[in-house]
């Protein structure tokens, strides 16, 4: 599959003084479909080492009906990646908020993938009013009732491995190293795609870009640091959010057990919450993304007609 020509157009924005790449899409004025005013805009986040890039068959076909945006987190894709800045949950969901206020201004759907899906949710719930929905592909997170606390990368090789040895920076950085080369890439991919047609030289090369900018490797370590934040659970955010929920799973996910966590999932959700189950794994927006985009666009649809008959 080859992604549709998108017409998104890039301007500069920075988020406390750092420079964040962020894209805009709108339908073309001579395009069939029409921008309805009552349309949410819908704002995409990317997951751990993702990027924009990694909406390239959303953006297209979204942005036919709706005002799109996407944007690089702190410290990934082609955003700035300083060394000083304490990467968790509270700087992107921080950075999400100041986005939609500052440059959508308007009520909007907030749409993320894995580690993506958490800064969504938490924005989403902070934004209040601006909030029109709330989309979850795979999030990650945890809930307060979880039985043990999540564990990082590191902290699961490090009981493979053994001892403090992944605490040495110099392991750290052959680990890194060879994260970054294109074939470990795609080794990884294709792990966590059920169905690998779309893990091109494309999307590797979307991932292992950035990963050569300076500070990088700071932003490796201090995300995997397993004495890092964990952010606020996920039940408590859920209670905080005012706005539509969709979940949308890829069910064959190697990275989570996907059945245990929707499970959660479906104990904690607001009571207006649809759920989608698809045959995918961890990136089920790149995998399958006309079964994604369909399931938006309906879930969408619902919103906008339910809006209508209560106004």
């Amino acid at each position: 599959m080859s992604p549709a020509p998108a017409t998104g157009t890039s301007a500069p924005w920075s988020f406390g003084g750092h420079d964040v790449h962020c894209l805009s899409c709108k339908p073309a004025e001579t395009s069939e479909a029409q921008l309805k005013p009552e349309s949410p805009a819908i704002l995409l986040v990317h997951g751990f080492g993702a990027s924009t890039d990694h909406w390239r068959f959303n953006i297209p076909v979204l942005s036919l009906t709706h005002e799109v945006h996407a944007l690089d987190l702190l410290g990934f894709g082609r955003s700035a990646k300083p060394a000083e800045l304490n990467y968790g949950g509270a700087l992107w969901s921080d950075q999400l908020v100041a986005y939609v206020n500052e440059r959508i201004g308007r009520p909007t759907v907030l749409v993320g993938n894995s580690l993506g899906g958490f800064a969504a949710l938490a924005a989403g719930a902070a934004l209040g009013r601006n909030t029109a929905g709330v989309v979850l592909l795979n999030a990650a997170g945890y809930f307060s009732d979880d039985k043990k606390p999540p564990k990082s990368l590191l902290a699961k090789a490090r009981q493979s491995i053994g001892g403090g040895l992944l605490r040495d920076p110099l392991v750290q950085r052959l680990i890194f190293e060879n994260l970054r080369k294109p074939a470990t890439i795609r080794r990884t991919l294709n792990q966590v795609y059920i169905d690998n047609t779309n893990v091109d030289d494309d999307l590797v090369e979307a991932i292992r870009r950035p990963s050569l900018d300076p500070g990088a490797f700071t932003v490796f370590r201090r995300v995997f640091d397993t004495r890092g934040p964990k952010g606020q659970p996920l039940d408590e955010l859920f209670a905080q959010l005012q706005a539509p929920l969709l979940l949308l799973w890829g069910n064959r996910d190697p990275w989570m057990n996907a059945a245990g966590k929707r499970a959660s999932f479906q104990r904690h959700a607001p009571p207006v919450t649809k759920e989608v189950v698809l045959e995918a794994g961890h990136c089920p927006h790149d995998e399958v993304p006309d079964q994604v985009n369909a399931a938006m666009l309906e879930w969408l649809t619902e919103l906008r007609l339910t809006e209508s008959s209560m106004g």
